[in-house]
């Protein structure tokens, strides 16, 4: 075999070699991007003569960190904001120069959907591409900004990391709302339907003071005759003869 047959042959065994490895590469971020799909209900954006709009509301998040800076849904780029090592950087100031003047920080409690996820297990690189949801935030005026936050995570994490591992990480900026106040209502009414489903306390000859208390709790009044003591509720009388129930009237 000639030289030049010898390093076409080269050639190809590489171009073959490097396309073999993309097709993985992109097949093993189309599986990851999958499973977090599952993690992460997303929502649909489209646009009509009225403008873009959310046709299809997602799962709710909520933007724990400043730093999200938010373009109009219309425009084709966007500057995103970087989460590594635990801190949210904002856009660099290049970044800021391709997206025009027309954009709005979105705030820290700020509820958004996320419309697409991106993976990049090669890069150990993750981007999220979030919207306002107008409707969440008691808006008056529909704006349905959007952004994008890029997640950067250690050399080979993702290649080993599960669904759940990178989600516990995006909490950290972009939590999944919870329906604390209505929960926090449930807990307190709980007691009170325990309460109410509880037998009444039942008083015996015999008893101690200490477990009519118990029972009772503290009286309206005390009545101390030496051995015999009178313990007034508001609808009974316990006479007790040395510390013991003799008498209920």
């Amino acid at each position: 075999m000639s030289i030049r047959s010898k390093t076409s042959s080269a050639v190809a065994l590489l171009l073959f070699t490097g396309v073999l490895f993309a097709k993985v590469a992109r097949g093993q971020d189309a599986a990851l991007a999958d499973q977090l799909k599952v993690q992460y209900k997303l929502a649909k954006m489209a646009s009509d003569s009225s403008g873009w709009s959310v046709t299809e509301p997602g799962a709710v998040f909520v933007i724990q960190k400043g730093g999200i800076l938010g373009v109009p849904p219309g425009n084709v780029t966007m500057a995103p904001a970087t989460y590594k090592d635990g801190d949210l950087h904002g856009p660099s100031g290049v970044a800021k120069m391709f997206i025009g003047n027309n954009t709005r920080n979105l705030p820290v409690g700020e509820k958004v959907y996320i419309t697409k996820i991106d993976v990049h297990m090669k890069n150990d690189r993750i981007m999220l591409t979030i919207v306002e949801c107008d409707s969440c935030n008691g808006a008056q005026q529909p704006s349905s900004y959007k952004s994008a936050v890029v997640f950067q995570f250690p050399k080979d994490y993702l290649s080993k990391a599960d669904a759940g591992q990178i989600k516990d990480v995006v909490s950290q900026v972009l939590a999944p709302e919870t329906n604390e106040p209505q929960q926090q209502a449930q807990d307190q009414q709980q007691p009170a339907a325990n309460q109410s489903s509880a037998p009444p306390p039942t008083i015996e000859p015999g008893q101690t003071i200490e477990q009519v208390v118990a029972a009772l709790g503290q009286p309206e009044k005390i009545v101390n005759l030496g051995q015999k003591q009178i313990y007034v509720y508001k609808d009974l009388k316990i006479i007790f003869i040395g510390g013991k129930v003799a008498d209920v009237q």
